[in-house]
């Protein structure tokens, strides 16, 4: 192909790419630098040579990156001339001419290249170019020909490459005749010599679908025949990357599957329960004619597949690969249109069995291993077959009860009563993780279920014992209260004693339980119990009793916190035995290996301070004090990411215990705080094209208008944990809060959008009407601050557009009313603003009452939960919206059209049963 750029400029590229692949730094930092300097100064030129360095170069190689890296530059953001001028990349800089010549490059790659790697990297790049162009309002005609053209051609690599085209860029083909597409797609479909054609067609269409519009999706139905049908005969090998590339349009069209349900419940089957004989080969001409399963549970060992031994370990990577593919379609059907797999006899049945079957597949020699591993750095080791759990704990929450405990209850009593541990130990699991999705109706057989699960408390084999505890823990905090109140005898019969277990991790995950219990236990369950749980907890902090283990020590402690916060002023009668103890702790944990236990203990010390009282606990008081200053002043240690946020907080509980004394404490607590609340998110900006960055701890990323944001989660935990310290500060000591109450309030107004975190914003919105009563009684409020906060909340309400916000606006809004005298204390010049902001948001919430109970109930079947969820906070913003407005004054019109937007709920998916499992 003739070159576009002059000889001189090919010759400098060559040299700076071939320094750009090389291992030493400093040669390649360099030639980084040459480029950044070429591109900013003609970036079309060097642009066009890469391009042309894409066809001409002599190596693999050099082909391939130049491809990559011309990908990578196109649509990297340029330098912005002004905060004012629009974020441009290269792309944008160049001229029609350039754009066109590139394409011309690129489109001779494709077409010309001979190796096939290098040609799916030329597909890569032709795919961002197009999707950009066209996004930009500029077609690329001549792609969409030479595309058609090349999946005439004879040879498989090209014909590969076409589909990659298609499946990267389906707006090529969205403005054509959709028989003509489908008839290009079904061809690649069923290409008779390549299973690598057939993928890309395959994905291809999953692409054309997803992007397809109704009327297009009705015209393309007959799509789902072909796509379907190129599953059958595949290997393992294959048959997994199939499988993978159908699931994502299970959760965008699911409904596109419906009229090929039974062939999938025939097919799938003996995919994810590998001793099933699936019969005859499926396909669409046989669909599938009363296909009779042999699979029997437990498997036995004569059902194993007999692989030769030279390749077994191969098949049974890829039949596990298969397996866990072919489930997570069914399982992405089942939670993207649960109505419609319910009515498919089997579905459910089949999913349930193949889970069931899953989690008792744990290995047999690693016993040894998992008793001495902490639990906290290895919960589940690497062979725990976590996908099967988590598959029905996703299959029950979407399903529902009716639908799940059938066929689970078939399956899980003869499991708990199995000689095979795993068994065992896979029920217990199971009844674990359907719990949350089928807590409604399993409430009404909770005691069968309980008397299943307590008598494994005592089996012979450690984790199962271990499994029993992670069960009644689950099933404490997914049916809180309900199994605390009825069933407290047999759980505390069973969760004690296992405080004595002789493996650590047995007593401690039985210590970890009772957390659970804790959390929902009246105090008055609680009490007879509470001198053998201490009793126990106290020889669990023994180091000679424990090994010496940490993580016990850490549980115990943590459990005697959760345990002396329930039974409250009862707990008095352990406190000499105990705060000794934590204050001994605090004293010399010091080295990082006890970092955890000494945040523990802080946490124990100050909800035990607040359990006994303040006159039990004051003459301790200042020595924790002390204490709690000594680590706060001392040298600042960045690994211990866990130190800050349980200071703060054990500082909130010591206020707590305290009250009024604590007030002397104020200007040691209160600078650091302030300095935590006032924190700003750290966020870091990556290029999409770089990818995400290595995992940092105390940091998460998130995909945004094509970037990477990183945010620096730590951060803002420690200001979310500030500002509920300073609610109870505030709350606990009222108007001797008020030496902080401007400062504070210039904290909180901005808070109030912080929009990286909820808990921020939600805690701004508790602590506004807090300080108003502080400044009240103290004499401090002023009318400048009163203004300025209630106009800041008038400003959050116009423009927010989460209804719990709304809600919670709503709410700080009343509240600070309420503690100012009503509307009386309201002028004009304040009164106007939130009653335009008022009907802003009811105006919002009219039309989108209307939208909803316009559409057709068929439409909700599958949203009716969701739906009914979103409905009850719409009526929780408009309480609270009316509670504010009859403040201002109890005959207001806006009460009428409040009154009118609440009658605008529909009543499609009211229904006191879980509508999950309500018959469709």
């Amino acid at each position: 192909m003739e070159a576009v750029v002059p000889p001189e400029i090919t010759a400098e590229l060559t040299q700076i790419l071939s320094n750009l692949v090389l291992g030493d730094n400093k040669i390649r930092a360099s030639a980084e630098k040459a480029v950044n300097d070429r591109l900013s100064q003609t970036p079309e030129l060097y642009l066009l040579a890469l391009a042309q360095f894409a066809i001409a170069a002599d190596t693999e190689v050099m082909r391939t990156f130049s491809l990559v890296l011309l990908r990578r530059l196109l649509f990297r953001t340029a330098p912005q001339q002004s905060p004012q001028t629009p974020r441009l990349t290269l792309y944008d800089h160049l001229s029609v001419q350039s754009l066109t010549t590139l394409e011309r490059l690129l489109l001779h790659s494709l077409s010309h290249e001979p190796l096939d790697k290098v040609r799916r990297q030329a597909v890569d790049t032709i795919c961002d170019l197009a999707n950009n162009s066209m996004s930009r309002g500029r077609p690329w005609h001549a792609l969409q020909a030479q595309t058609f053209s090349m999946t005439q051609t004879g040879e498989t690599g090209f014909r590969e490459c076409a589909y990659r085209v298609f499946a990267g860029c389906p707006n090529l083909v969205m403005d054509l005749q959709t028989d003509a597409v489908l008839s290009v797609f079904q061809k690649g479909l069923q290409d008779s010599q390549s299973v690598e054609v057939r993928h890309a067609a395959l994905r291809a269409s999953v692409s054309y679908l997803t992007a397809s519009d109704a009327h297009q999706l009705s015209q393309s139905l007959s799509l789902l025949y072909p796509m379907l049908d190129t599953l059958p005969t595949l290997p393992n090998v294959h048959l997994k990357l199939f499988l993978g590339t159908l699931t994502p349009l299970c959760s965008t069209h699911p409904t596109l599957f419906q009229p090929h349900l039974g062939a999938l419940l025939a097919f799938l089957p003996g995919l994810i329960m590998p001793t099933a004989d699936p019969g005859p080969t499926p396909t669409v001409a046989k669909p599938f004619p009363n296909t009779q399963s042999t699979f029997t549970f437990p498997p036995g060992e004569d059902q194993k597949p007999a692989d030769t031994e030279a390749t077994e370990a191969k098949e049974d990577e890829d039949r596990d690969l298969v397996r866990k593919a072919a489930l997570e379609l069914m399982i992405s059907l089942s939670e993207s249109k649960p109505a419609m797999v319910k009515r498919v006899d089997g579905w459910t049945a089949a999913i349930v069995r193949a889970c069931l079957e899953g989690m008792g597949e744990l290995p047999e020699d690693n016993l040894d291993v998992w008793l001495d591993t902490d639990p906290s750095e290895d919960p589940l080791d690497e062979n725990y077959p976590q996908v099967y759990e988590h598959s029905i704990d996703r299959l029950a929450c979407a399903l529902g009860g009716k639908a799940v405990l059938p066929p689970a209850f078939q399956l899980i009593p003869s499991m708990l009563a199995s000689y095979d541990w795993r068994l065992r130990h896979a029920g217990l699991m199971a009844i674990a993780a359907i719990a949350e999705g089928t807590s409604k109706l399993m409430q009404a057989e909770l005691g069968k279920v309980i008397d299943l699960i307590t008598p494994l408390f005592k089996d012979g084999h450690p984790r199962v014992r271990y499994a029993a505890c992670q069960c009644v823990g689950q099933l404490c905090t997914d049916m809180e209260e309900i199994i605390q109140e009825r069933y407290s005898s047999q759980l505390f019969a069973a969760l004690i004693p296992a405080l004595e277990s002789p493996e650590p991790r047995v007593a401690t995950h039985s210590a970890a339980a009772l957390i659970n219990f804790c959390e929902g236990v009246a105090r008055d369950t609680l009490i007879p119990y509470l001198d053998p749980i201490v009793e126990r907890l106290l020889k669990m902090l023994n180091p000679e009793a424990t090994d010496a283990k940490r993580y016990v020590q850490e549980q115990a402690i943590t459990t005697l916190a959760m345990v002396a916060d329930a039974s409250e002023a009862t707990f008095a009668k352990h406190y000499a035995s105990i705060m000794p103890l934590l204050l001994n702790v605090l004293r010399n944990a010091n080295s990082p290996n006890y970092r955890k236990i000494r945040v523990k203990a802080m946490e124990c010390a100050g909800l035990i301070a607040i359990a006994v009282g303040r006159e039990v606990f004051r003459p301790d008081a200042n020595t924790l004090v002390e204490i709690l200053i000594q680590i706060q002043n001392s040298p600042i240690d960045p690994q211990d990411t866990l130190l800050a946020n349980y200071l703060i907080a054990t500082w909130a509980k010591v206020c707590q215990a305290l009250g009024p004394d604590f007030e002397p404490y104020l200007p040691v607590v209160m600078p650091p705080l302030i300095n935590a609340a006032g924190a700003k998110a750290d966020v870091a900006i990556y290029d999409e094209v770089e990818g995400r960055p290595e995992h940092r701890d105390g940091w998460e990323t998130l995909s945004m208008d094509g970037q990477v944001v990183g945010i620096r989660t730590s951060t803002i935990d420690e200001k979310c944990s500030a500002f509920e310290t300073l609610i109870i500060y505030c709350s606990t000591l009222g108007p001797r809060f008020a030496p902080y109450l401007s400062q504070c309030l210039e904290l909180t107004l901005p808070s109030l959008r912080f929009y990286f975190h909820e808990g921020v914003r939600e805690a701004a919105c508790i602590l506004i009407p807090m300080l108003f009563s502080c400044g009240k009684h103290s004499g401090t409020l002023t009318a400048q601050m009163v203004s300025a906060t209630l106009a800041q909340l008038t400003n959050c309400i116009t423009i927010e557009t989460d209804v719990s916000f709304v809600a919670s606006y709503y709410r700080s809004y009343g509240d600070a009313l309420r503690v100012l005298g009503g509307g009386a204390a309201i002028t004009p010049e304040i009164l106007n603003p939130i009653v335009e902001a008022t009907k802003v948001q009811l105006q919002v919430l009219a039309e989108r009452r209307k939208t909803r109970s316009q559409r057709p109930a068929s439409d909700l079947e599958d949203e009716k939960h969701e739906l009914a969820l979103i409905e009850e906070m719409e009526d929780f913003a408009l309480e609270d919206m009316g509670k504010m407005v009859k403040q201002l004054d109890q005959k207001h019109p806006l009460l009428v059209a409040i009154s009118s937007v609440r009658e605008l709920g529909c009543s499609k998916w009211d229904s006191d049963e879980d509508d999950r499992d309500s018959d469709t």
